[in-house]
């Protein structure tokens, strides 16, 4: 899983040696009321002070110094050049939607079954990336196919989507280097047909859903150092229940989901592997790589608003001031 980022960072920090003389000031109000409460009762009696002092709420007379001292605080932070971490929409990236197509996927302990459901899913995560998102489709059993190159003709994608067919055999490292291939081909193009620059290197990502383990083909320690070499994270959904069964040739056969393989795919290559039981699980799923690849971090400078809170605490010292004291602080 991503670890989120602070949600306030400073671009200059040295500016921070300002909250210095801010704290002295601190430190000096308080000793500056330490002396005024002693030199008040050395030198009047109580009864006297209550005729001279009018009974106003002790704690009036320091909010316009706190106010002060908060205006400070936030000037030395807006000299510091605060920034917030800010989801931008990508414009341009490339996603392949790697599907497994094995025969435990017509395993029905997701309704209708699991390929149905995936299938779905999948034409629901193709439908909710940005236009400019150049969408392949691979399948995968005993050997991998592409059902769709990359283009961000995503029509393309959702009907190929319905092409997918079961077949023998689990090739999940053989799926992951087809979809590298076809992103290292894209990579290769330098003109789109829209006209479109694509010497750029713009940021790919395979999302890869399966039920099983690797059974036949290259091995996921290949697939992974592929992946690696072309700097694309591959994200892992394991997808279906332990209890899964398949009936072939009349015999039962238990099909439970090897989670802990695909996570390690995930891991090895940067991306993040999840885990659906259910049809809506899986919904969820998809929406969640969806905006983590639909979108990148950006820090925006918020120095305007440091600037705007300072301005709003020294008005509202000057303006309590005023109206307890009828002087500025």
């Amino acid at each position: 899983m991503t670890i989120p980022a602070p949600l306030l960072a400073l671009a200059d920090t040295r500016w921070l040696w300002l909250l210095v003389p801010v704290a002295l000031l601190a430190v000096l109000y308080l000793v500056v009321q330490k002396r005024r409460s002693r030199y008040a009762v050395r030198f009047a009696t109580l009864p006297m002070l209550e005729r001279l002092v009018p009974r106003r709420p002790a704690w009036r007379r320091h909010v316009p110094a706190v106010l002060l001292l908060l205006t400070f605080v936030a000037l030395a932070l807006a000299a510091a050049r605060p920034e917030v971490d800010e989801q931008v929409p990508r414009e341009r990236a490339t996603v392949i939607v790697t599907v497994d197509v094995s025969l435990s996927m017509q395993a029905t302990d997701v309704s209708p079954d699991r390929l149905t459901a995936a299938r779905e899913a999948a034409q629901q995560f193709v439908r909710g990336l940005p236009d400019g998102f150049n969408v392949g489709v691979v399948e995968f059993a005993g050997s991998a196919a592409v059902l769709a190159e990359p283009s961000p003709d995503h029509d393309q994608a959702i009907a190929a989507l319905d092409r997918l067919e079961l077949a023998e055999g689990t090739a999940i490292g053989d799926g992951v280097l087809t979809s590298l291939a076809q992103i290292r081909a894209l990579g290769e193009q330098t003109t789109a047909e829209d006209g479109t620059d694509l010497t750029e290197p713009v940021p790919a990502h395979i999302v890869l859903l399966s039920d099983g383990s690797n059974t036949v083909g290259s091995t996921l320690e290949q697939a992974s150092a592929a992946a690696n070499e072309l700097d694309v994270p591959i994200s892992t959904i394991a997808y279906g229940t332990p209890d899964g069964r398949v009936e072939v040739d009349g015999q039962t056969i238990p099909v439970p989901v090897d989670q802990p393989s695909l996570d390690a795919l995930a891991d090895a290559t940067g991306g993040n592997g999840y885990a659906a039981e259910t049809a809506d699980e899986l919904d969820q799923v998809y929406e969640d790589i969806q905006s983590s690849i639909g979108y990148r971090t950006e820090p925006r400078d918020v120095t305007a608003w440091a600037i705007a809170i300072a301005l709003v605490l020294g008005m509202l010292a000057a303006g309590f001031s005023l109206l307890w004291f009828s002087r500025l602080p």
